[in-house]
């Protein structure tokens, strides 16, 4: 019944030659401690098209129900993922390719998340995608094929949403310490000592260092940072007059060059352009 009253609210759009559909839904109770939106899509462009994606806190799922794009994370490199991936946190963009039609369902995960749903060391996520048929268990090797025989959207994602809150709730990783050490980072934008959250947590920093990539795959100094490019990424988004001294000294950067670092490492562009493709995007999906 939980799934039935949550209806996805579907937007179509056209701009540029390129043609969408988006269907999204809030997650049901189950899952809400561990992701934010669950995401139906389908895209038709006029050409091949390349998008780049930049990091965030959270492992990203994708069920691919059409022909698998192609995922490029390092130089030279690039990878498809029939029957979808999973992307682990990385300190650097990615770049996706698709051929001119792209449909899947988009899930992003909080590290915990995957960390419970896969039950394995996000480190071995971690600056990687990988197929969805490594990391779950054999019964659901033909998911993606069995999500593009069902009607409709919410079909699909009340079918991606138990299995997720199946696996979920059936792990006993206790993942409490790493819990409230992630939310400490996440409401203070970023900006902690992690020598000073080892001493909170009554642990060695090794310790939690240690801790960190087996839950969330990176150290939680890089979580850190990645936490506050992120604010910096939805203030973007969000709209409005970007001044970077401004931003910097609000977002809790040393000082503008600190942010021109982290911007030009985590999207490989200079601050104006990566501002550009942001806002593009943002607009994009919110047309």
């Amino acid at each position: 019944m939980d799934a039935m009253r949550r209806i996805a609210q579907v937007v179509r759009g056209e701009l540029g030659g390129s043609r969408w559909e988006l269907a999204v839904r809030a997650p049901s109770p189950r899952i809400a401690p561990y992701t934010g939106s669950l995401m139906g899509y389908d895209e038709r462009t006029a050409s091949p098209l390349r998008r780049r994606e930049l990091p965030g806190p959270r492992v990203v799922l994708i069920f691919e129900l059409g022909a698998p794009i192609r995922v490029i994370s390092r130089p030279g490199g690039g990878d498809r993922f029939a029957g979808g991936f999973a992307a682990g946190l990385h300190d650097a963009h990615t770049l996706c390719d698709h051929d001119g039609h792209q449909r899947g369902i988009q899930v992003d995960l909080t590290p915990l998340g995957a960390r419970k749903l896969f039950g394995r060391p996000m480190s071995e996520l971690t600056s990687r995608a990988v197929s969805l048929r490594d990391l779950l268990p054999r019964e659901h090797a033909s998911l993606c094929e069995r999500l593009a025989e069902l009607k409709t959207w919410d079909a699909r994602l009340d079918a991606v949403e138990a299995l997720l809150a199946a696996r979920i709730e059936s792990s006993s990783i206790d993942l409490r310490t790493t819990a409230w050490a992630l939310r400490r980072i996440e409401e203070r934008g970023g900006a902690v000592d992690v020598r000073a959250l080892a001493r909170e947590l009554g642990y060695s920093h090794e310790h939690v260092i240690r801790t960190f990539r087996d839950h969330v795959g990176i150290p939680p100094k890089l979580f850190a940072r990645i936490v506050r490019f992120d604010r910096l990424v939805k203030r973007i988004k969000a709209g409005g007059d970007v001044r970077w001294p401004a931003l910097a000294q609000d977002l809790g950067f040393y000082d503008q060059s600190h942010l021109v670092r982290d911007v030009k490492q985590f999207t490989g562009l200079t601050p104006t352009e990566a501002r550009g493709e942001i806002v593009d995007l943002a607009a994009l999906v919110s047309t």
